[in-house]
């Protein structure tokens, strides 16, 4: 029998569909492929006091640009010790002096520093309980004496806040009356303490005490003792993707990144 005009028309077209279907298979593993090998592994070395925001902020970095970080915490001088020591990250995430000083070394890569936020020194007692009086040097200093027991970083780990508060006492006076009221923390962890209850005041970065639930800001140290950090971000010279790098650290300074910045009790640059 001899094909019609139309059959040999179905044909033609059944056999292009085929055709295209076929392409389509062998195209789309190479586009998997291109996929997977276009996402980037960010690797971040971060001080303790951003971790309440960058926690909130990974998975919405993930989410849209499909890149995967992965992020180191630990107090400044710890990271600082161990970036001159040789370990690098992709971003590292530390306090403007300090990677101003780690650029001048050659570990953060020359013009990459970013600001990110400001945060301060801060004084927190228990959700709920009274508010104490720390609105100048003579009301603070009276409150620190009757208070049952403060807790702070312990100055000898490197924490910033704790090296800090510890000269506001010698400053004060008052150092060799607050040690048997005193607990030591190793890191960003005197917030929590406070929360449960097993210390009546706390000493750390603002942007430590907001995030804790159970725990609430009083405020700043008062007057000339007020200390603010400002926290910064730097690529490592060694970074396989320093455009991803930079990715993130704008994700940060973003417009949805001041929003996790603020509500997590800091100041974005």
């Amino acid at each position: 029998m001899t094909p019609t005009h139309s059959s040999r028309k179905r044909f033609t077209r059944c056999a292009a569909n085929v055709a295209a279907a076929i392409g389509i298979a062998f195209l789309l593993p190479s586009l998997t492929v291109g996929s997977a090998a276009s996402a980037a592994e960010i690797k971040v070395m971060s001080t303790v006091a951003m971790s309440a925001t960058l926690d909130e902020l990974k998975p919405k970095f993930e989410t849209a640009t499909g890149n995967k970080v992965t992020i180191v915490y630990s107090l400044i001088a710890d990271l600082r010790k161990r970036i001159q020591e040789g370990e690098t990250a992709d971003v590292m995430i530390l306090s403007r002096a300090a990677l101003d000083d780690l650029q001048g070394q050659g570990k953060v890569a020359s013009g990459s520093i970013v600001n990110l936020a400001s945060s301060y020194v801060a004084i927190a007692v228990r959700a709920g309980a009274a508010k104490p009086d720390i609105g100048s040097v003579d009301a603070l200093t009276r409150t620190l004496l009757a208070a049952k027991s403060i807790v702070y970083a312990d100055p000898a780990k490197g924490g910033a806040s704790g090296v800090y508060f510890a000269k506001v006492l010698d400053r004060l006076g008052i150092t060799d009356q607050m040690k048997p009221r005193t607990i030591l923390v190793p890191g960003a962890q005197a917030a929590e303490i406070v929360a449960k209850g097993e210390a009546e005041m706390g000493v750390a970065q603002a942007s430590e005490i907001v995030p804790i639930a159970g725990a609430q800001l009083v405020g700043p140290l008062p007057g000339d003792l007020n200390n603010v950090t400002v926290f910064a971000a730097g690529i490592g010279p060694a970074s396989k993707d320093p455009a991803a790098a930079k990715a993130l650290i704008q994700h940060i300074t973003g417009p949805v990144g001041a929003g996790v910045l603020k509500s997590k009790g800091m100041d974005p640059a």
